[in-house]
């Protein structure tokens, strides 16, 4: 309107015309046109006008779409929410009548009924079978032998498992799983790399590559039944994974081709690049076909060298496949060989790790954008699968991830395993700077009305336990025990049992590859017997490598336990034994302000670093610790002195000592063991005789006096069928002057072969006197029932008040151990 009404203005003033007049007289002539005059200002602005009337009302539109809710009650069972819940459905009502049909559904979601853990049935070990008894009947070889990917026939009472070291396959019958037995091998042209069965034949994929670059392979049939190779199939490549579908149509060969990691950086890419190969079995093995499916130019990282790693396949016929290094994972419809999907693993942000290797366990630290590396896969359903992050190049996010198809994350684990391992006394403090506790595969199964997942950490030798009821929301139920390096995992729920296969095998490093075997059923969880609280900022109070035990003097539901050198800032844990699992409520720092021991033991902060192997506490509140001294006085030097070592309460250092120099001249590795008090003496355990002496010593130390005299103790001579050595490991006092010893060889799982208590009377003895032994109980057999390799080291006793006696294990912090610690109540023995 403005606008309109100031162009009329100007259009008016520019209209007007512009006259001249002359004075009265003749015209003269006509003179010259006078200059224009200047323009007139713009004229003001006119009154708006009224408002015209308003127009009639337009008609109606017409009533848009509604949107529907449909919602429907899951029982349990359901796939989608195994504990029962509710499908939540919606969409637009596009026939307009007022029902949600599956045809309008554009949105599906599920609320689960939140999982309740079924506390009346338990995994549990019942048996771990060391493969080396393929080649000898007690295992007395040295051969490295292993077990790595593991598969049963079809009615579940025989295993077939991968032996890579010995380019075979083994076979074991689990007709009864409590007492499995070795039933023979087959020898192979390459190194086996896995094993899956269809019907009565294991398929192997078998590495037959000249180096990394001359690669080649085969997927060999073997009739598990004659234990004979049928039909061998050339894959093309270096096969790493093989599975077969549920419905037995097809098999799965990954051929990785792995790089050499000691060329160069060890880094990709390294061609020749992996691929997958589809076996489509149909017909007898001789007419089976394969279609190899290229895997080049699908990751972001190593495009052109993809490193196939693991597979699975669910029951639509979908393969799922991970690319470790290239942190990728792949969707294979194997009806056709396209490719339904693929994306990357992705990255995960970790808090609350431990990521320096000091001999601390110290879960503190932060590690951002740590990439995942998968390394074993398994579906949980059509639409949902997880991932073992183990790692590789420099990933590895030390947890499992669940995936939809889509590729989106429903679940994380994050830092949780490492904190748990921390927990159960299996965190691998070695492998801080790596990839921590590296869960290297997972496998998924129905138990009755349960569903668990199992994942498999290889550095901390534990299975831990999930109940998926909802597949987006794993619940922790429990863990389990492994021999050292558990790889391949086998669900067989139509005899409740789990099979793990444990690959590290090192016979002078006291490691025997085994097969673990769990039974699912009524009985209590029998691990972990040790457990522990968390710290006042959320972390778990971390522990491991227990040597030496000591009961409460006033508290009978109390102990006490030390770790060893293997740590540094060493600790005197507290544990409530009234509880089982016996739980580490509190951690006690020893701690030397005043620099009473040597300067070099002694930490910036006042924590120090000794050798805990023994720990007695006093009526008074005080503990006295044995610290094991290091190094030989008369073929080398002598790092530490063997010491006891008295603080108070609160694990202040008020007193240290040593022993006479004359009997320190005569020092040798294996030194204090234990401790413990008898009537204001100490009386210290020698693990073995020391230089020049036939036996060992038992050190007596009067408190009062100040003064040493010693006792002398016969061992038992080596039974094992590796020789080693016998020695002492702890000392209890049982009263009235007799003291019980546990004697013990440094050997363990089949060779273990002494492993005693024994008692002793010193009453009246002099000094110098041997003491005379009475065997007590021979624990072999105890460490036996556990269902696992026996433990090498045990290292501590206590006897309660009302008679029963503890016994624990060193689990040597993880490090060329399982990690397990069996605290076992042996009972009234004495």
């Amino acid at each position: 309107m403005e606008f309109k009404r100031t162009a009329l203005a100007w259009g008016i003033a520019l209209a007007t015309p512009l006259f001249l007049a002359a004075c009265g007289g003749d015209d003269g002539r006509n003179g010259t046109d006078g200059s224009n005059g200047v323009a007139g200002a713009d004229g003001s602005n006119g009154t708006d006008g009224a408002n015209g009337a308003d127009g009639a009302n337009g008609a109606d539109g017409s009533n848009g779409l509604n949107s529907l809710i449909r919602q429907t009650s899951l029982l349990a069972g359901d796939e989608q929410c195994f504990s029962g819940g509710v499908k939540v459905e919606s969409g637009i009502d596009t026939d307009a009548d007022d029902s949600l049909s599956d045809s309008e559904v554009t949105d599906t979601s599920y609320v689960c009924a939140p999982t309740v853990i079924n506390e009346a049935k338990n995994f549990n070990r019942i048996a771990a079978l060391p493969v080396c008894l393929q080649d000898d009947a007690n295992c007395d070889s040295d051969d490295t032998t292993a077990a790595e990917i593991v598969a049963a026939s079809t009615d579940g009472m025989t295993l077939i498992y991968t032996d890579s070291p010995s380019n075979r396959v083994g076979f074991a019958d689990i007709t009864d799983p409590s007492k499995p037995s070795v039933i023979g091998t087959l020898d192979l042209a390459g190194e086996p790399t896995s094993v899956a069965i269809k019907g009565d034949f294991a398929l192997v994929g078998v590495n037959t590559s000249a180096d990394y670059i001359n690669v080649s392979g085969s997927l060999d049939v073997i009739d598990i039944a004659s234990r004979s190779n049928v039909h061998s199939i050339d894959v093309g490549g270096q096969p790493d994974s093989v599975a077969v579908s549920p419905d037995g149509s097809y098999a799965v060969v990954v051929i990785e081709n792995e790089r050499d990691e000691d060329l160069g950086d060890g880094a990709p890419p390294q061609l020749p690049a992996g691929n997958v190969v589809i076996v489509t079995l149909s017909g007898a093995p001789a007419d089976w076909t394969t279609q190899t499916v290229a895997m080049t130019g699908l990751a972001d990282l190593y495009a052109n060298d993809p490193e196939p790693e693991y597979v699975d396949i669910n029951s639509d016929n979908i393969a799922l496949i991970s690319m470790q290094e290239n942190n990728h994972l792949v969707l294979l419809d194997l009806s056709d060989g396209s490719i339904v999907n693929h994306f990357t693993a992705g990255a995960v942000d970790l808090e609350g790790v431990d990521a320096t290797e000091d001999d601390t366990i110290t879960q503190n630290e932060t590690l951002a954008g740590v990439l995942r590396e998968p390394d074993g896969v398994t579906w949980l359903s059509t639409e949902y699968f997880v991932t073992a992050n183990e790692g590789d190049l420099d990933g590895g996010s030390r947890g499992f991830s669940v995936f939809n198809t889509a590729g989106d994350v429903v679940y994380e684990a994050g830092s949780s395993l490492d904190h748990m391992t921390a927990r159960f006394g299996h965190y691998p403090e070695s492998r801080s700077e790596n990839k921590g506790n590296e869960p290297e595969n997972a496998e998924y199964g129905v138990y009755g009305s349960e569903r668990y997942l199992f994942v498999n950490s290889e550095r901390s030798s534990v299975v831990f336990v999930y109940d998926v009821a909802d597949f987006t929301k794993p619940v922790f139920k429990q863990v389990l025990p492994a021999a050292v390096g558990p790889e391949g995992a086998l669900a067989i729920p139509s005899r409740n049992l789990l099979v793990v296969a444990s690959e590290e095998d090192s016979r002078d490093d006291v490691m025997r590859s085994s097969l673990n075997i769990y039974q699912y059923g009524s009985a209590s969880a029998s691990y972990p017997t040790i457990v522990s609280n968390d710290r006042l900022d959320g972390s778990p109070i971390s522990w491991s490598a227990l040597s030496g035990l000591s009961a409460d003097p006033m508290n009978s539901n109390l102990i006490y336990a030390v770790d060893d050198s293997y740590y540094q800032k060493n600790r005197i844990f507290t544990l409530d034994v009234s509880a089982t699992p016996a739980v580490i409520t509190h951690e006690t720092r020893i701690t030397d302000p005043s620099g009473l021991l040597p300067a070099e033991a002694i930490n910036d902060d006042n924590t120090v670093n000794i050798d805990p192997e023994g720990v007695v506490k006093l009526a008074d509140g005080s503990f006295w610790v044995a610290s094991e001294g290091a190094g030989h006085e008369v073929d080398d030097s002598v790092e530490s002195l063997n010491m006891l070592v008295e603080t108070d309460a609160s694990g202040v250092v008020t007193k240290v000592v040593t022993l006479p120099d004359a009997v320190n001249a005569l020092q040798r590795n294996n030194g204090f063991e234990g401790v413990t008090e008898y009537q204001g003496k100490l009386y210290v355990a020698f693990q073995r005789a020391w230089e020049g002496e036939a036996n060992v010593r038992i050190g007596i130390y009067d408190i009062a006096t100040e003064a040493w005299s010693f006792l002398f103790y016969t061992l038992d001579a080596p039974e094992s069928q590796n020789g080693g050595w016998v020695g002492l490991s702890e000392i209890t006092s049982i009263g009235n002057g007799e003291f019980l010893v546990i004697e013990r060889d440094n050997q363990g799982g089949p060779d273990a072969a002494l492993k005693r208590l024994y008692k002793f009377d010193t009453t009246g003895l002099a000094d110098g006197t041997t003491v005379a032994k009475s065997l007590v109980r021979d624990v072999l057999p105890d460490m036996i029932a556990t269902g696992g390799m026996v433990t090498e080291k045990i290292e501590g006793t206590a006897l309660l008040k009302n008679g029963d006696v503890l016994m624990v294990n060193d689990n040597d912090g993880v490090e060329d151990s399982n990690g397990e610690t069996q605290l076992l109540n042996l009972g009234n023995i004495l």
